[in-house]
């Protein structure tokens, strides 16, 4: 029995429309909670330690992570511009150890001395110039890597996640304050699109000036650009009705306002019950977990008033766990101390000596690098449609 030409080629159409990635895992875009998660607890093992070595190894995972996980989109394009920020915060951090100088011991190794400004009584412990030494300069550097590393793990956040879709997961009682984060934190995206589209116009008009006068064609453009965005955000939350009052009673605003102020009370507690090994045993984990009762019955409550709605959800998979738990474990090896010896991580400088690599927290850092092939590759662009060729239709005799 021979099948109708058209049952035969829905089936063949079917099958063509079936993409064929060869074992490959598709291209879809990551959960941002999990990129934010991975990079937070990055962060927070780099908090950790002041060994220029593990510093180094950190800069190398993120920037391997950003080259092959990163989006065509413009704001993610901006990470050379937190290199440039942690660079500038290097450089102060040894400057200011410079010229605010403690001192040296019969130990160090002098460099170069300042002129010294004589200081007031009340300003003692504290002069201005003298003679430097290398271990008052490399101290600078490294607790000036440490956190240059840390605002790198921010703009590697900043970089791989749109902060625009993590603002679909927050609770409703904190959807207002999640939209004043989430404006906060694209500002910097928004201008490295501003830099790039003003200095991809000053190339095409031959724009040659340099110094000054270029920073001031550059910077000019780029603030009149954010002054109308801010307007037309402005606007555009305006006609959306953001911050209206809701339908919320008095009461339950008190009363939401009560059990959030109880809940972080108890979260305060806790955390001092926790640090604290002489306090009472209830302001430990019992307070802990009391304030975060509270806290969550506080923004339940407070998430009734606020109605809103979301198109096409992003989903959390097997992937988003993986890249999150390799932040995490990243972060807990590095505060269980086990199987190294601290000290490793905070290299002495009094005396000068040369660090050593730790193979744990090596094996640490390079964990939180495997988010690099666990997460799925990011989708590709969408290809423009090429242009439509002009045809002229050929002259004849009847034409002319």
């Amino acid at each position: 029995m021979s099948s109708s030409p058209s049952v035969a080629r829905t089936a063949e159409e079917g099958t063509a429309a079936t993409p064929d990635t060869g074992g490959r895992r598709l291209p879809r875009t990551l959960h941002p909670v999990a990129w934010w998660i991975w990079a937070l607890a990055l962060a927070t093992a780099v908090s950790r330690t002041n060994n220029p070595l593990l510093l180094f190894l950190v800069l190398a995972v993120l920037g391997y992570v950003i080259t092959v996980r990163r989006t065509e989109a413009p704001w993610a394009r901006g990470f050379k511009y937190y290199l440039y920020l942690a660079l500038t915060v290097v450089a102060i951090r040894v400057v200011f150890r410079a010229v605010f100088a403690t001192g040296m011991t019969p130990d160090d190794h002098y460099l170069f001395s300042l002129p010294h400004i004589p200081t007031p009584d009340w300003y003692a412990g504290i002069q201005l110039g003298g003679p430097v030494s290398l271990e008052a300069l490399l101290s600078a550097a490294t607790d000036g890597l440490r956190l240059a590393c840390m605002l790198c793990c921010i703009g590697a956040a900043n970089t791989l996640a749109n902060p625009k879709r993590a603002l679909r997961v927050l609770p409703g009682a904190l959807y207002e304050l999640g939209v004043a984060v989430t404006v906060s934190i694209s500002v910097a995206p928004q201008l490295v699109q501003s830099v790039q589209r003003v200095a991809r116009a000053r190339r095409l008009r031959a724009g040659r000036n340099k110094g000054l006068k270029a920073l001031r064609g550059i910077m000019v453009p780029v603030l009149e650009d954010a002054l109308e965005r801010s307007l037309r955000l402005a606007a555009a939350m305006d006609s959306r009705g953001y911050g209206r009052a809701g339908s919320a009673t008095p009461r339950s605003r008190r009363l939401t306002g009560a059990l959030m102020l109880l809940g972080m009370c108890g979260l305060c507690a806790g955390a001092y019950g926790l640090l604290d090994p002489s306090a009472p045993k209830l302001l430990g984990l019992p307070a802990l977990a009391a304030g975060s009762v509270l806290c969550l019955a506080g923004l339940r409550l407070g998430g009734r008033r606020v109605t809103r709605t979301t198109y096409r959800p992003d989903p959390w998979r097997f992937a988003e766990w993986a890249v999150a738990s390799c932040g995490v474990l990243s972060a807990v090896l590095l505060f269980v101390n086990v199987g190294y010896d601290p000290a490793e991580l905070n290299p002495s400088i009094y005396p000068l000596s040369w660090p050593t690599l730790p193979l744990v927290p090596a094996a640490a850092i390079l964990l939180a690098g495997a988010a690099g092939f666990l997460a799925p590759p990011p989708t590709p662009p969408t290809p423009s449609a090429p242009p439509t060729p002009h045809i002229t239709a050929p002259r004849t005799e009847e034409t002319a």
